[in-house]
C-alpha cells in the first residue's frame, strides 16, 4: 500500500503553495479552475518546481496531459474526468492516480482501476462547490476502508483541524483541507496546527 502524508491541503493557485508549502507540507494538490491553458501550465510548472525543492508531493487535478508533459508524479481525477482521460497514457507515463468517489458504484469503478488512493466526500457539508451528495458522515469512511483496506483513503469535505482526529479514527489515512486554510484569517498558523495535529 502506498503510504501518504496524513495531511493533504488543496489549493486553487500556486501562490498558496509558494506561501505555505515551505512550512512543512509534504502532500498538496493544485486544483486550478477556469484559467487559460497557458496560465494553468505555468502554475503547474511552478508548483512542480516548488514541491521538488521542498520535498513535497504535487498532485495535479484534472490536467493529466500537462502532468505527463511536465513530468509530474501524481494526477487526481473526478468521476467525470474518467470519461475523457486517457488512463493508458497516464499509466504508461508512470503517474500515480487518485480518484474521487461518492457512492458505492463510483468506488467500485475507481477500485477497478487500481488507484493509488481514493477520496471520499464530502464528509461534512462543504461550501467549496455544489454537489448532489450531501454529508457522507464518518461512518462511510469506515465502510469504505472495510471494502478497500489496502487502498489509501482520503477524507475530504468540510474538514477542519478539530474534525481530523474523528476522520482518522473512522478509517481515513489522509485528511484533505481546503477552506479551513484558505478562509482562515491566519493561514500559516492554521497549516502549522494541521501539521501538529496530523504529525
Amino acid at each position: 500500500m502506498t503510504v501518504l502524508p496524513p495531511f493533504y491541503p488543496i489549493f486553487d493557485h500556486v501562490d498558496w503553495l509558494e506561501r505555505l508549502v515551505p512550512l512543512g507540507i509534504k502532500l498538496v494538490q493544485l486544483r486550478i479552475k477556469d484559467q487559460p491553458k497557458e496560465e494553468v501550465r505555468a502554475q503547474l510548472k511552478a508548483g512542480r518546481d516548488l514541491c521538488f525543492e521542498h520535498g513535497a508531493v504535487l498532485v495535479v487535478n484534472d490536467y493529466w496531459e500537462d502532468a505527463i508533459d511536465l513530468g509530474c508524479d501524481w494526477v487526481h481525477l473526478g468521476q467525470e474526468d474518467l470519461d475523457t482521460a486517457n488512463l493508458d497514457a497516464i499509466k504508461a507515463a508512470g503517474l500515480k492516480l487518485g480518484l474521487s468517489t461518492h457512492d458505492k458504484d463510483e468506488l467500485a469503478r475507481a477500485l477497478a482501476l487500481q488507484p493509488d488512493y481514493v477520496a471520499l466526500g464530502p464528509i461534512y457539508p462543504t461550501i467549496l462547490k455544489k454537489m448532489k451528495w450531501h454529508q457522507q458522515g464518518l461512518e462511510k469512511l469506515t465502510q469504505w476502508k472495510a471494502i478497500a483496506p489496502d487502498t489509501p483513503l482520503i477524507a475530504i469535505g468540510g474538514m477542519s483541524v478539530e474534525r481530523a482526529p474523528g476522520a482518522y479514527d473512522a478509517g481515513a489515512d489522509v485528511v484533505a483541507a481546503v477552506t479551513d486554510i484558505t478562509l482562515n484569517p491566519d493561514p500559516e498558523a492554521r497549516v502549522r496546527a494541521w501539521l501538529e495535529t496530523c504529525g
